[in-house]
């Protein structure tokens, strides 16, 4: 079997994802049915696509759009920790402070639940 030039670059990141402690699985991407690598963290990898794969078994609920939804609302209270946390920086009020504390809490405390339920 003759490779293409095209090629090249492609095999070399696979060659580089196996030193890199992946492995080589039985399954093919759907899009383009190359090999499937499993990376370290236990997430399927299409070399080919650059993209993650999800594989959902017969019958089973695709968790991409619920996966995506956590992503963004933790994307979302870090940049109001941030905000919170610049005005804490410049508040002299201790009431104010107070205020920006307990605000604060609450959004590391939503943070905290939100990573939890990104794990199940």
């Amino acid at each position: 079997m003759s490779r293409k030039p095209s090629d090249e670059p492609y095999i070399r990141r696979m060659a580089d994802l196996l030193r890199q402690g992946s492995t080589l699985t039985d399954l093919a991407c759907p899009a383009c049915a190359s090999p499937l690598f499993r990376l370290k963290n236990g997430d399927l990898w299409c070399e080919k696509d650059q993209k993650k794969v999800i594989v959902v078994k017969e019958g089973e609920e695709p968790r991409i759009a619920r996966s995506a939804a956590m992503d963004s609302l933790e994307a979302t209270i870090m940049a109001k920790v941030q905000e919170i946390q610049n005005k804490m920086q410049s508040e002299q009020n201790p009431e104010e402070l107070d205020k920006l504390g307990k605000t604060l809490s609450g959004l590391l405390e939503n943070l905290d639940r939100t990573r939890k339920i990104k794990k199940t």
